[in-house]
């Protein structure tokens, strides 16, 4: 099913994000998360492409794996900023083949010592958008930063940037990981304001260790941290166990809050750990029906 009208036909939405093995390595643990997350019964599950913007082997066959094996629908992250467009036509030609009708499309991490764009390159993620949307019959996703993308001059600039990405094609957003929900609140006001007007899919990352938190003001595109959540990570920065379950909790609270807001999609960027997913489907038991 596509994404686009399955957000249409469901209330609330929880979906988890994987990643595929590292290059070289077996696929049959990753076979084992995507089963044992599959039975949490999310709306959908996310592989990604490959870390800092890289080419994994695996994105279709772990893709093939949620869908095809699983029973559940898939969405493939596809990158250009280290692929060139051989190399996307391929790509989509193997989801084609699957069966895999979503996509998320991004112009990923620029890898180091890579002149970019080189001339067979996609400058932007809606130069991507549109060659997927003229390649075949996909529904298109694309990123958004609620703190806007560090690249960006300013969040109205990134803004006018996002409003490119949907004109291409782009049917829906997922936002990257923010930890306070006003921060949200109030780029959906500003998207709005510019007439964005596709569904908005909120990232959520449940923080269960401290060496997580070296990558966070990185990949969330800024370091606006509310005081509970840097209080919490530093009183229990020493308790694995004690942090996990204080991770799950925040990470919960703050979805509630979304969903009591009509903020009722939500990604969780579960890392791999379908027990981490699984405690926070638990504790939205009543309040997320996957049937």
């Amino acid at each position: 099913m596509k994404i686009s009208e399955l957000l249409k036909q469901k209330e609330v939405t929880i979906s988890c994000e994987l990643f595929p093995p590292k290059k070289g390595s077996g696929l049959a643990k990753a076979h084992e998360v995507v089963r044992e997350m599959a039975k949490l019964k999310p709306a959908y599950m996310s592989v990604t492409y490959g870390a800092s913007g890289g080419i994994s082997e695996h994105t279709v066959d772990i893709a093939n794996e949620v869908q095809n094996v699983n029973g559940i629908t898939a969405l493939a992250h596809l990158t250009c900023a280290s692929s060139g467009r051989d190399k996307i036509q391929e790509v989509l030609a193997q989801l084609q083949e699957k069966k895999i009708e979503n996509i998320l499309a991004l112009r990923g991490d620029i890898p180091a010592n890579l002149d970019f764009p080189l001339p067979n390159q996609y400058h932007h993620a809606s130069e991507l958008i549109e060659e997927i949307k003229a390649f075949g019959d996909f529904c298109i996703g694309g990123a958004c930063y609620p703190e806007g993308h560090p690249e960006a001059e300013s969040i109205e600039k990134d803004i006018d940037n996002l409003k490119r990405k949907v004109e291409a094609g782009c049917a829906f957003l997922t936002t990257q990981m923010f930890f306070d929900n006003d921060i949200l609140y109030n780029f959906l006001y500003r998207a709005l304001k510019k007439n964005i007007e596709v569904p908005v899919i909120a990232g959520i990352m449940p923080i269960t260790n401290a060496s997580q938190m070296t990558q966070i003001a990185s990949l969330s595109g800024g370091s606006i941290l509310p005081r509970r959540f840097r209080a919490m990570v530093e009183r229990f920065a020493d308790n694995p166990a004690a942090l996990k379950q204080a991770g799950i909790a925040y990470a919960t609270d703050q979805i509630i809050d979304l969903i009591a807001n009509g903020v009722t999609h939500v990604h969780i960027y579960a890392m791999n750990k379908p027990d981490v997913a699984g405690a926070i489907f638990d504790n939205l038991s009543e309040i997320y029906h996957a049937e």
